[in-house]
């Protein structure tokens, strides 16, 4: 079922690009990229494939820093401390359909 209200679409900050762009390099099968970001400021990457499956192996790091935080290393970036998340597609995009079922198979839903 469609509402009316579609939620902001979350998009990959430039600093975010270049290990998107090594991620599906390193992916032949990867038609997108699940970024997830954490509020330590951590990041955890993953290429997905169209059936929704991995596509990678989960890349975790953390901008301008030579590794992941302490917090990052005790609990792998738990998913209770993610505050956004969601999937830079490669072009041409999967139709809306694919894009929904992976991204409910990936990330999961939420309430509107």
């Amino acid at each position: 079922m469609k509402t009316g209200k579609k939620k902001k679409a979350l998009l990959a900050e430039k600093r975010e690009l270049a290990m998107i762009e090594g991620i599906l390099e390193g992916s032949p099968d990867g038609i997108g990229v699940v970024v997830v970001r954490l509020d330590c400021g951590c990041r955890k990457m993953a290429a997905v494939a169209a059936d929704g499956e991995p596509a990678s192996k989960v890349i975790m790091y953390r901008d301008l820093a030579e590794s992941i935080c302490d917090q990052c290393k005790e609990d792998n970036g738990d998913f209770m401390r993610v505050t956004e998340s969601f999937i830079h597609w490669v072009e041409p995009q999967p139709a809306e359909e694919q894009k929904d079922m992976i991204t409910a198979k990936v990330i999961g839903t939420s309430p509107q």
